[in-house]
């Protein structure tokens, strides 16, 4: 068996070990989809209402959906984080640097697995969405893509989850190191309001971020329009725009999650 095919074997096995501890322990699962849902019932009858009345509010909430499944799948990528620093804590990297296994397949093993944990997230979304009047406009091919991205996405950060938790040195610090680069980046995104209300400079910022992108290539696919469409290169190619900065996110932070796990499996 060559190494590109162990890696994918192996990886499986320890995608499979996670789900078991996930199946194990439900309150990761819990929170994975209990707080998105919280998000969505608050923004949608809280802010939505807010803009544009009655019918402001039914249309903020089809162009609020995209924005909280992106906020989800990218905090679900915390628990890639809190996963790896709790295998480290617990010494079970090293039972893992005693078997004879592929180095990338702990890694890829741990980002499948949260990958599941993101689909089962967006399922739950999915649902409550449809609970508060959202509803898919595109074709049938359109939406699958739209979740294909996000899914992509989700897989994306994962990796960067992967890398921030190799080097925490504890739980508690991965905990926060986790999380709270999450919040600027989602915040100053198209997730909740528009590009065009916020200031100049975080507009600029906004449009070129990849949550940005990821969020409006999902509402074009999904049919999920809101006031005046954007413009801009990033927007106007947002699909294109996602693909490659979730490509981007992969090339550069897979290689360096492999590489900090190899060191922390030669300790």
């Amino acid at each position: 068996m060559n190494a590109f095919a162990k890696g994918i074997s192996d990886g499986g096995i320890v995608t499979w070990r996670n789900l078991m501890n996930v199946r194990r322990n439900p309150d990761w699962l819990m929170a994975a989809t209990l707080q998105p849902i919280m998000f969505v019932l608050l923004f949608a009858y809280v802010f939505g209402n807010a803009i544009g009345g009655e019918a402001g509010g039914a249309a903020y909430r089809e162009f609020l959906i995209a924005g909280i499944f992106a906020q989800t799948v990218a905090f679900n990528s915390a628990f890639t984080v809190i996963g790896f620093a709790n295998d480290l804590q617990k010494g079970i990297i090293d039972r893992f640097r005693s078997l004879p296994m592929s180095r990338i397949a702990v890694v890829l093993g741990r980002t499948t697995s949260d990958l599941v944990v993101s689909v089962v997230a967006l399922i739950v979304m999915s649902l409550c969405g449809l609970l508060v009047g959202w509803r898919i406009r595109g074709s049938f091919w359109d939406a699958l893509l739209g979740y294909l991205v996000m899914l992509m996405f989700a897989w994306a950060l994962s990796w960067v989850g992967a890398l921030i938790g190799l080097a925490a040195r504890s739980v508690e610090v991965a905990q926060s190191a986790g999380l709270i680069w999450m919040f600027p980046l989602s915040f100053i995104s198209s997730a909740f309001v528009p590009t065009d209300t916020l200031p100049p400079f975080l507009k600029a910022i906004a449009e070129w971020n990849p949550f940005t992108a990821v969020i409006n290539a999902t509402r074009d696919l999904f049919g999920n329009r809101f006031g005046v469409p954007p413009t801009g290169w990033p927007a106007e190619n947002a699909a294109l725009y996602a693909i490659l900065c979730c490509l981007a996110i992969i090339a550069i932070f897979a290689p360096l999650a492999t590489a900090r796990y190899r060191r922390v499996a030669s300790k």
